[in-house]
């Protein structure tokens, strides 16, 4: 049995085992228990079916199968459930209980009844059987009712402007909608913030009363606005005076403080832990001396400094004085200053495995403005069955990687102060990371990479990265033997291309728009653009200077070739949602690489795009599908073992997917259950004509044939603070064969003698229509 299939097949079990156990949980219960297996609604609008089932307690939903099963074997004895000493591990069982249905079923109507169906009633009812419950909750909504005639009725006219003016033309709230209480909610919150932006600190949101009137026309609701001050309360504007920040120490003992008092901020500052410095944390202190209170720069102030990700508590407090005056008040408890973490996976790929481990070292305070440094290592090692000897014969290959990064919370320029962090916290980031792999009997690889990185926010959902500086060299050699073989075969182009040290100077510059609405359930688009230049400037320098030449001759520094080129790349998504969680995705993805000067004719592996994978099209495993119509059969058998990683990349890329999610099932094993169905096509292609990869050249007139396409199905486990993923990816049309054989989904059904052509004519490579993918977060 391959290990695969085995490994599926264990799963499988393992499920069955905690489902039956689960559903053997009644027999510990006593005779007047029922344990709750099942909760139904009928009678619900669709749109708000989902919603409503949140409000059912979470005493009487039924339990996750492998909570309660861990609770069943820590806490039942003699076939009865323990009355004492019992374990806090898993989840107790769910018991019946007709007060919580009676509740549940309470709170559901009123919340119909808040989205406009205030005649909407709830029956529950329960069917008991062999010491299991079924409940079902039985909507009757009647109509809806619609936003009918919208008045407002203010005691002061200044409030009356600021409604009118900021509240009014952004609130959802408008005649002719359904009635939704989240709408009224909205324009009370809207005028508290506008109100406080303006200064106003003493006006509280209940001044608002809102009048719903369903007496004067059926199915309709006339909403009357009302803002009363009372007498008591005299709204005034209110301005800043002093400003104190207050660090305390970690552990909680605040001796030995550092006492400033800085003349020029008006900033008190006083630090208990004695590690902090005022300047890079007053950036982010938007509430200063003389300047009116704005609640928007209270919560400013408050991501900021949360963002800075040193301080696990911010809180910020006021002092009123006389003549209108406000004392601010910011104290902070840093988290713990240094840290350290253990990762370790295993890996499957391609008939091997291995596993890799890696050490992540943080210090969130190196320079005493929150900066964070972190220092990584990681080792990873791949076993091949397929080669004889003992156990360190089989490493087929090993990758050891370090790196350090220095992420600085604020734009580290040589003029001027950068970006102010009103919309997002700007960093620099300092990097320098170094990778050593050996694969077996075939290639080694030493690179070096050194980069300066600022990250900026122009606008709330409006991203910015530019490196300026990308430093990198690189040391690549193929065994000697195995050099030797690819000469005499005439693979020059894969020595010329891995073979080799090069030198590369450039800079990177990204644009990313909308990436906070990744996780939302709404309409939105995302997109994301990116440039890699590299060598401009020292081509340049060679206009001017005689560089060293090589015997290829083109110019070197430090004694190795250095690289030119510019490479660009798109990502475009369209999410569309039709509420619940059902959300339809569509992607395109694009992108290509020339290089040029000094290499010309050359692309290094480093910067070619490459096709499948677990986020791109699913169906093939990554680096095995392309260039265009490139088919393996063409190099020699022993070969391809070798340079399956080598030969199927590109200098161009164009790829799709439309995806569309939903959800299966509210609570699978303590995680929501989604399901995803997908469609993918696309594949990368060389610009210019290579005679090691016949077919690769991007052609229009033979694009469409050069196309492949998949399909499949996923599941994705959603745990709140991530999600698991399951892709089982189904090819459709494959671009390596001719004419109507690339429609490869006709073998689905009689496909062994279809695997067995193939081996025969591609040894060691197999082909599979499925590809299983296993990943965490969503693939785009």
């Amino acid at each position: 049995m391959k290990i695969k299939s085995r490994l599926f097949f264990i799963t499988s079990i393992a499920f069955l085992l905690l489902f039956f156990e689960s559903c053997r949980s009644s027999k510990y219960l006593d005779d007047d228990q029922a344990l709750v297996t099942k909760i139904e609604l009928e009678g619900f609008p669709s749109h708000l079916k989902e919603q409503a089932a949140q409000y059912i307690s979470t005493e009487i939903r039924p339990n996750s199968a492998l909570n309660l099963t861990i609770y069943n074997i820590f806490n039942t004895k003699d076939g009865r459930y323990k009355s004492e000493k019992l374990r806090p591990v898993g989840e107790p069982p769910h018991i019946l209980d007709t007060a919580m249905m009676e509740l549940s079923a309470l709170q559901i109507q009123r919340f119909l009844q808040s989205r406009g169906y205030f005649r909407a009633q709830i029956t529950p009812s329960v069917n008991t059987q062999n010491k299991k419950a079924r409940i079902s909750f039985f909507a009757d909504p009647d109509s809806v009712f619609r936003i009918g005639q919208i008045t407002s009725n203010f005691d002061n006219a200044y409030i009356k402007q600021i409604y009118d003016q900021k509240v009014v033309p952004a609130a959802k709230l408008q005649t002719g909608i359904p009635y939704n209480v989240n709408d009224l909610a909205e324009i009370r919150e809207s005028l508290y913030e506008s109100l406080r932006n303006e200064g106003y600190y003493d006006y509280l949101r209940q001044y608002m009363r809102v009048a719903v009137d369903t007496n004067q026309t059926p199915q309709r609701a006339d909403i009357d606005v009302q803002v009363n001050i009372p007498d008591s309360t005299s709204l005034q504007v209110y301005t800043i005076n002093d400003v104190s920040l207050k660090i305390h120490n970690y552990d909680g003992k605040n001796t030995n403080a550092t006492t400033v008092q800085d003349s020029i901020q008006g900033i008190a500052f006083t630090d208990y832990s004695r590690r902090y410095r005022l300047k890079p944390l007053s950036r982010y202190m938007f509430l200063r001396k003389r300047n009116t209170y704005s609640l928007q720069n209270e919560n400013l102030s408050y991501d900021r400094l949360y963002e800075m990700n040193g301080f696990r508590s911010v809180k910020i407090s006021y002092e009123k004085e006389e003549g209108n005056l406000l004392n601010v008040n910011y104290e902070v408890l840093p988290r713990p200053l240094m840290s350290n973490q253990i990762e370790g996976e295993y890996t499957f790929s391609s008939g091997m495995s291995g596993f890799n481990i890696g050490n992540t070292f943080s210090h969130r305070n190196i320079f005493g403005g929150s900066e964070l440094l972190e220092i990584k290592l990681k080792y990873g090692v791949l076993f091949d069955p397929r080669l004889t000897g003992k156990l360190s014969d089989k490493i087929f290959n090993n990758d050891f990687q370090a790196g350090v990064n220095l992420i600085i919370p604020r734009m580290m320029l040589p003029f001027g102060r950068g970006n102010a962090g009103r919309y997002g916290l700007p960093r620099t980031t300092f990097s320098t990371n170094i990778q050593i792999f050996n694969q077996d009997r075939t290639y080694s690889n030493r690179y070096f990479i050194n980069t300066l990185n600022y990250s900026w926010w122009q606008r709330p959902n409006l991203q910015h990265s530019y490196t300026p500086i990308v430093i990198e060299y690189r040391d690549g050699r193929f065994d000697e033997n195995f050099r030797n073989e690819l000469e005499q075969e005439g693979y020059q182009l894969y020595i010329a291309s891995n073979d080799r040290q090069y030198f590369g100077l450039g800079a990177q510059y990204a644009l990313t728009l909308n990436a906070k609405k990744l996780q939302k359930l709404e309409n939105f688009s995302f997109f994301r653009g990116a440039i890699d230049l590299s060598g401009n400037a020292l081509g340049l320098l060679s206009t001017m200077i005689d560089f060293n030449k090589n015997v290829d001759g083109t110019n070197t520094i430090f004694g190795v070739t250095y690289l030119q080129y510019i490479k660009g790349e798109i990502d475009y998504r369209l999410y569309k949602y039709f509420g619940g969680n059902r959300q339809l995705v569509f992607r395109f993805n694009g992108g290509a690489i020339v290089p040029y000067g000094n290499n010309s004719k050359l692309l290094i592996f480093e910067k070619s795009f490459y096709a499948g994978g677990m986020n791109g099209i699913r169906a093939w495993q990554a680096r095995t599908l392309g260039p265009g119509n490139y088919n393996r059969s063409s190099i020699r058998e022993d070969l391809r073992l070798n340079l399956r990683n080598l030969d199927q990349l590109g200098e161009m890329k164009i790829e799709s997917n439309v995806e569309y999610r939903f959800r299966l099932l509210n609570n699978f094993l303590g995680a929501k259950l989604n399901g995803a169905s997908f469609l993918d096509m696309g594949n990368v292609w060389l610009l210019r004509e290579n005679e090691l990869n016949k077919g690769g050249l991007f052609q229009l007139d033979k694009f469409f044939s050069q196309i492949a396409i998949g399909t499949g199905f996923g599941l994705r486990f959603d745990m709140d603070y991530f999600t698991i993923r399951l892709d089982a990816g189904l090819k459709l049309k494959d671009p390596q064969f001719v004419g109507k054989d690339q429609w490869v989904i006709q073998h689905l059904f009689n496909s062994k003698e279809f695997k067995n052509d193939y081996y025969q004519s591609h040894r060691p490579d197999r082909y599979s229509l499925f590809q299983y993918n296993f990943g965490v977060g969503l693939p785009f």
